[in-house]
């Protein structure tokens, strides 16, 4: 029994088992028979998509400097997790923010220490853009500073905000279907149809959004 609209993100299960969080681990588990199977359509799209993403994740990072691995990989997860929670009965792990900034702060981390650590003086030249006026100088120091600060909320609050933003609508429509009519049924099914397509679109989008942002970050401490 749901005592709140966002009861449906709680992860609890049966049997006084937590088993909820398993589900992020499935991808983990299966992912590794795709390399002694017989290739199939599926393993040539995927391998299609990895290494156009290894091209563009290259690109962005410089030819040079670090690895696309960890950052095709971070797509291949959030991306498999996001499209188990569009079905039935299945926990939506990155509508939390215990895995989104779980995954954003390390990285976030990672990058600053290495940054400041390695490159100091290329950190220092990041918090006043070039052509800023003297006078200026202090408040975009504090700014830039501010906005660094917060990019790996603003990473683990953009991915979890939207998954469960579209839960929540076809939660909401779905809840109203005991009092319609058939008619109206048969619109909410369509209705619900679109919304699904919608979310598997964005499945899709934010995980590549959070690849791409996080190679971006990356990029900027080299």
């Amino acid at each position: 029994m749901l005592m709140n609209l966002f009861s449906s993100f709680d992860p609890s299960s049966n049997w006084n088992l937590s088993l909820n969080w398993m589900s992020s681990l499935i991808c983990l588990i299966m992912a590794p028979s795709m390399f002694w199977l017989i290739p199939s359509r599926f393993n040539f799209l995927w391998i299609k998509i990895t290494s156009t993403l290894h091209k563009e994740f290259k690109t962005l990072i410089g030819p040079s400097n670090g690895s696309t691995l960890i950052f095709v990989s971070l797509f291949s997860f959030i991306l498999i997790n996001n499209f188990m929670g569009l079905f039935p009965y299945i926990f939506t792990s990155t509508s939390h923010m215990v895995l989104t900034l779980g995954l954003a702060l390390p990285l976030w981390l990672t990058f600053m220490l290495f940054g400041w650590i390695n490159h100091t003086i290329h950190m220092f030249a990041h918090l006043v853009p070039q052509g800023t006026p003297p006078v200026l100088m202090p408040f975009m120091v504090c700014i830039e500073t501010i906005s660094n600060v917060i990019r790996p909320g603003t990473l683990a609050i953009r991915l979890s905000a939207n998954m469960i933003a579209g839960h929540l609508l076809m939660t909401l429509l779905g809840n109203t279907g005991q009092s319609l009519s058939i008619m109206m049924i048969n619109l909410l099914i369509i209705v619900q149809l679109l919304l699904l397509l919608l979310e598997s679109a964005v499945a899709i989008i934010q995980s590549y959004v959070f690849a791409v942002l996080s190679t971006l970050y990356s990029s900027e401490v080299n």
